[in-house]
């Protein structure tokens, strides 16, 4: 089997026949697949989840004769791409990283645009394949080192702008994830 896309259709019937959500499917080099999957439940995937696709994928491809050298199973980690509309609605409220194929304007950006932006992912709507992302900008203060989180603790508050509101079609988004403050103090 050579077709990405039949991998992927092959991928996600058996990853979601036993219960989980595709996330991605990578082909890569030296043989490498690489398969993304979550769950919507407390506590998201286990290694035990991670092992039980790995050994349903393992026996799939030697059935369906697909060529590769290794298989990865993972979750996607806290700062988790988004990649379809139902991300984007699952996600609502939550703060993410977006990066356009082409700069966005708005009141309040430079004049030539933005093509990267952080704030919180306020909606999603219109029709499948037509969908629009209504997205608060702001700069996100997240520490996401220790480092960071102790300068920001030393850092006086500053006022905050108040963010400004844009919307762009789900098809200009060159690629996106959330955004998650860790807690560095244990």
């Amino acid at each position: 089997m050579n077709s990405s896309g039949a991998l992927s259709a092959l991928v996600k019937k058996t990853v979601e026949g036993l219960g989980y959500e595709l996330v991605d499917v990578e082909r890569l080099q030296r043989g490498l697949v690489r398969v993304t999957i979550d769950i919507e439940r407390d506590g998201g995937i286990s290694l035990e989840d991670c092992e039980r696709v790995s050994d349903q994928l393992t026996h799939l491809f030697t059935v369906e004769d697909v060529s590769y050298e290794r298989l990865e199973v993972s979750s996607p980690g806290v700062e988790r791409p988004l990649k379809r509309a139902r991300d984007w609605e699952r996600f609502t409220g939550e703060l993410a990283w977006v990066e356009l194929f082409a700069p966005l304007k708005a009141e309040g950006f430079p004049e030539a645009g933005r093509r990267k932006l952080e704030g919180r992912i306020v909606g999603i709507s219109g029709e499948s394949g037509a969908e629009q992302i209504e997205f608060d900008y702001f700069e996100v203060d997240i520490a996401r080192t220790p480092r960071a989180a102790a300068l920001r603790a030393r850092k006086k508050q500053t006022v905050e702008a108040a963010p400004v509101r844009v919307v762009f079609p789900l098809s200009e988004v060159e690629q996106a994830h959330l955004l998650v403050e860790l807690n560095f103090k244990g």
